[in-house]
């Protein structure tokens, strides 16, 4: 993680310990501790939507998450070209992803627009096998997102739009993230990843919210947000990703659309209808068939490995 010293002590670093932690829980506990996180910071940056805008709390997210992820594991920038380019895609992908999320977020409930986006991991898991049945698995996902559009006064094209395209960009970040996870170590490349994202995402943030972001109200609470959707869920599926499967991580990522419908609920209020709440349960029970029904038995690409 550091640049290596002369010396034979090394130099104490703050990332040590978490790592060390880190280790010590199992890998699916890091991912299902993720997901509520996650989803639970989304639901409390949704509030922040009528102070700072979407692209703002984004842009506040991302740069304190960059922050905190510099301090505690104080990276090395000294990296050859192709761990560089997989560090910057990491970002620009991250960086997507939360700007077009939170342009949903604003427009259509958290649980439906996080169900659309589930799209994006579960095409990833379908192109990967050839069975017959994942076509069963991508039909019953695709009436699952068809009954969420249309059912009930259906939802915000804009909005449906936008979380399609979180969607394309969350499968690019399973599949950079496992890339990142096998060529760096700690948190080292997800800080500098993180860095980067920030700066993709901080000139739409200066543009929706310009000098509301300054507000100390704000930045306390996009600190939190930070925090609960960013440096905690994303360190923790990091590690899990280097100690995993990508397809066991898939099924347990599945549960993501039924947790950001009961944030959406207890934190929100965002009440959703008995056909949406079926079309989430096809959704999740389609990821869980079509990336869990798989020969287990892992294999050097599943980790990540070269």
């Amino acid at each position: 993680m550091g640049s290596g010293a002369s010396s034979s002590r090394r130099p104490f670093s703050w990332g040590q310990a978490p790592a060390r932690a880190l280790g010590a829980i199992p890998p699916p506990m890091l991912v299902l501790v993720g997901v509520i996180s996650l989803q639970v910071g989304a639901a409390f940056a949704k509030q922040l939507f009528t102070m700072a805008g979407a692209s703002g709390v984004v842009a506040l997210r991302l740069t304190f998450a960059a922050l905190i992820l510099l301090a505690v594991w104080r990276p090395s920038l000294r990296m050859d070209r192709r761990t560089l380019a997989v560090v910057a895609g990491y970002g620009a992908v991250l960086a997507g992803m939360n700007v077009c999320i939170y342009q949903a977020f604003e427009r259509i409930p958290l649980g439906a627009a996080v169900t659309i986006e589930f799209l994006g991991p579960l095409v990833v898991a379908v192109i990967g096998s050839r069975r017959k049945l994942d076509l069963v698995w991508a039909a019953l996902a695709g009436l699952g997102v068809f009954l969420l559009a249309r059912v009930e006064g259906g939802l915000d094209p804009v909005g449906v739009g936008f979380a399609l395209a979180a969607g394309a960009m969350w499968a690019g970040y399973i599949l950079v993230g496992a890339k990142l996870g096998s060529r760096t170590t700690g948190g080292s490349g997800l800080a500098l990843g993180m860095a980067f994202g920030a700066l993709v995402a901080a000139p739409f943030g200066i543009a929706e919210a310009g000098t509301a972001l300054l507000h100390p109200a704000v930045l306390v609470a996009g600190l939190v947000v930070a925090l609960m959707s960013s440096v905690i869920p994303y360190s923790l599926e990091l590690e899990a990703l280097r100690r995993m499967p990508p397809r066991v991580f898939g099924v347990l990522m599945s549960l993501e659309p039924a947790v950001a419908a009961l944030a959406g609920l207890l934190v929100l209020g965002e009440l959703l209808g008995v056909w949406q709440w079926v079309a989430i349960a096809c959704v999740v029970i389609a990821s869980v068939g079509a990336v869990g029904m798989t020969k287990s038995g892992p294999k050097p690409e599943d980790t990540g490995a070269n």
